[in-house]
């Protein structure tokens, strides 16, 4: 199986690549190959790295919002914003106490502690940690941009709280979405033009599933709607776009086939 983790070391250190897995019992084996059956010594093969979540250049100050496990992506960016130190940054890591947070030593070291707030709210709702009054007031104009990533409902909350952002000073990441089937959900058509192939999609499994099913290598990773790799270029119809990678500007033209599916009644992809 092929996974892709986030690298959160320092990225003046070059002598290695330092990721963190969290075990997920209900995941799809992944994690739980990593923690439970990799020892030391054991040898993994990996690719190059790519940078899909990337600190933007005309920023001139961050906001970084992560939960969970979600501090991978945020503490390499708060590195090197720290080893940059020309733009400002505020790191605010939630998690549920303080033994489950992790890099704990690393975030109230020197170099990061005056720009990390951490919250522990013990899994109780009534002591979340109040985002509003750091998202009230726009940053596009002031050359603010915030960076999230998280569980769902975290995701969920700072999209809304962000609407009146402009898109492109928001961005996300995430290990995951909800893949289930929703209560709307219809099965669609795809034709294929490349292969010249079309199937039926049908509810309960992806547009992924059904093209490997007629021979069609599509690549993958994550399958969660994340990553990008199944990145597919849609040439007719209109998505129902459940990923977070695209930009709201590349609806009309792209397609996570992993976890998007349609709201018209066929799609035409470059499969």
């Amino acid at each position: 199986m092929m996974r892709q983790y986030s690298l959160c070391g320092a990225q003046s250190d070059t002598s290695r690549y330092l990721i963190a897995v969290k075990c997920e019992a209900r995941g799809r084996g992944g994690s739980s190959s990593m923690v439970e059956v990799l020892k030391p010594g054991d040898t993994l093969e990996i690719g190059a790295p790519v940078n899909q979540f990337s600190l933007d250049d005309r920023a001139r100050s961050f906001l970084l919002i992560a939960g969970g496990i979600g501090i991978t992506p945020m503490l390499a960016m708060a590195l090197a914003l720290a080893e940059e130190g020309s733009r400002r940054f505020r790191l605010v890591y939630l998690t549920r106490n303080i033994e489950s947070t992790a890099f704990l030593d690393q975030l109230t070291s020197p170099e990061l502690k005056a720009s990390v707030t951490l919250h522990h709210d013990g899994g109780d709702p009534e002591h979340a940690f109040d985002l509003w009054p750091l998202l009230e007031k726009p940053g596009g104009v002031s050359g603010q941009h915030v960076y999230c990533c998280g569980p769902s409902g975290l995701m969920e909350a700072v999209r809304d709280m962000t609407g009146h952002w402009p898109s492109g000073a928001v961005h996300f990441e995430s290990f995951g979405v909800a893949t289930a089937a929703r209560a709307d959900d219809r099965a669609f058509r795809v034709a294929c033009r490349r292969s010249g192939v079309e199937f039926e999609v049908p509810v309960g499994r992806s547009i992924l599933e059904v093209a490997r099913a007629q021979g069609i290598n599509v690549p993958s990773s994550c399958e969660s709607g994340t990553c990008g790799s199944c990145r597919t270029e849609l040439l007719t119809g209109q998505a129902d776009h459940r990923d977070l990678v695209l930009l709201p500007e590349e609806h009309a033209s792209q397609i996570m086939v992993c976890v998007s599916r349609a709201r018209s009644e066929r799609l035409e992809l470059e499969l």
